[in-house]
């Protein structure tokens, strides 16, 4: 499978399990399809496509945690952000992201 066919998958599987959480991707288009275009090369590389903003320790407990979409494992935080870490996920009433807060995973307890 050629990279935007397979970028094309993990968009149409993607919404399929974010959609009951909540979750949408991204109104900016642009974003999403970098976003995409980095986990189909994280996917490539390391067989699971990974967050492209969190980095991978090669522990495979925590690493298993930022394998997209990583919502249901960080639910509390992105709940409270209203967006997933590298935004390519947003809550579905988000019209503008650029309009939401940021907090460190420090301060939602997390590593």
């Amino acid at each position: 499978m050629n990279a935007e066919s397979r970028k094309k998958a993990l968009q149409y599987f993607f919404e399929k399990v974010v959609g009951p959480l909540g979750f949408k991707f991204t109104p900016d288009v642009e974003l999403k399809e970098f976003l995409l275009d980095q986990e189909v090369i994280l996917e490539a590389k390391h067989g699971t496509p990974f967050c492209p903003c969190q980095p991978l320790r090669h522990d495979r407990t925590r690493d298993m945690k930022m394998v997209c979409p990583c919502i249901p494992f960080h639910r509390e935080h992105f709940d409270a952000i209203k967006r997933c870490w590298c935004g390519l996920f947003v809550h579905k009433d988000v019209i503008d992201p650029n309009t939401l807060p940021q907090l460190d995973q420090k301060d939602m307890g997390h590593e």
